[in-house]
């Protein structure tokens, strides 16, 4: 017999072997959740201040993107996440490259 969701025990949620274990996975998982929703809505602001920053750009005759700018961008998380970084700064870029 398998256990849902709700009747599983914190151990079997968290994989953790111990009550104490687990109690601190939980509290460590509802500050990450919180965190994500704070990192979710920063890049929700990043992209609308990108927007802005782009249609100011086309409006003045600019292209839409600027790609020493975006360099810049790059080489910032790289140098303070490494490789994960870059790629986390290019997913961040294209999300706030807006549409096409």
């Amino acid at each position: 017999m398998t256990s849902t969701a709700s009747t599983k025990t914190a151990a079997e949620r968290t994989g953790a072997h111990t009550d104490e274990a687990a109690s601190l996975i939980g509290g460590a998982r509802t500050r990450i959740d919180a965190l994500d929703d704070r990192i979710i809505g920063l890049v929700q602001e990043r992209m609308a201040v990108s927007a802005v920053i782009q249609e100011a750009r086309i409006t003045s005759g600019g292209r839409r993107v600027n790609l020493s700018r975006e360099m810049d961008v790059l080489s910032h998380y790289s140098d303070a996440l490494g490789k994960p970084g870059t790629a986390l700064a290019m997913t961040l870029l294209e999300l706030c490259r807006g549409r096409v």
